[in-house]
């Protein structure tokens, strides 16, 4: 039971990030302000980081991890380019990405709750992740 917690909660923190990376780099390039595109730069390379942890650990219980529901994907890429079409303000990709982050924060939150039994490692795994996406939402509040 722990060890497909653990697994479980793992796959959903791995496609949680691999939708974060995808979603900040579908609007880097629309970014104007240096200090916003930077702000998603560092949250994006944390978030690799992150990834990376998350791989090796699922490497340990011989498993591939999570790719994102393609539909909340494919959702989310065209909200995101039907909003950056009519504006391409960092307002709108602020709005964008804290929607993003919300959104994550509720899910992982859910998660951690539902595998309890999942070991610390990945617990903490998940935490982070939580706290790179409130900051990150925190961080970005003046670009709204």
């Amino acid at each position: 039971m722990a060890e497909q917690d653990t697994i479980r909660l793992l796959r959903q923190c791995d496609a949680g990030i691999k939708m974060g990376i995808a979603s900040i780099n579908d609007v880097l390039e629309y970014v104007n302000n240096g200090v916003f595109k930077n702000l998603l730069t560092v949250c994006k390379n944390s978030h690799i980081k992150l990834e990376e942890e998350i791989q090796e650990l699922l490497t340990t219980f011989h498993d591939d991890g999570k790719e994102p529901n393609p539909m909340a994907k494919s959702m989310s890429w065209l909200k995101t380019n039907v909003k950056i079409a009519f504006d391409e303000s960092d307002e709108t990709i602020a709005d964008l990405i804290t929607d993003g982050c919300n959104m994550g924060v509720k899910s992982l939150s859910k998660y951690l709750n539902q595998y309890k039994n999942a070991n610390e490692k990945s617990k903490d795994i998940a935490k982070k992740l939580i706290i790179l996406e409130e900051n990150l939402s925190k961080d970005i509040r003046e670009f709204l």
